[in-house]
């Protein structure tokens, strides 16, 4: 899985995901967007919605009430409320 995505997805009762994945869709403050492979550095705040992503095993989803993210070196860190 060369072209993936490290993705962990935290909320204060503890980790709710810890998965390679090939696209990362994510709810951001002032709309949806996509994070791939290579993905420039940035942080978002995250409004309420779904964060989705897809991997070996499929399609994935989790709606959140709001967070943060942080995007850098090929990893994602979300910080939510579920």
């Amino acid at each position: 899985m060369t072209d993936c995505i490290r993705l962990h997805i935290l909320s204060p009762e503890g980790t709710l995901a810890e998965v390679m994945a090939e696209a990362v869709e994510l709810p951001g403050a002032k709309g949806r967007f996509v994070v791939l492979k290579d993905h420039g550095a940035l942080l978002s705040s995250l409004s309420q919605g779904a964060i989705k992503w897809r991997n070996a095993e499929g399609e994935h989803s989790l709606d959140i009430k709001e967070g943060f993210v942080e995007v850098g070196n090929n990893e994602i860190h979300v910080c939510v409320e579920v």
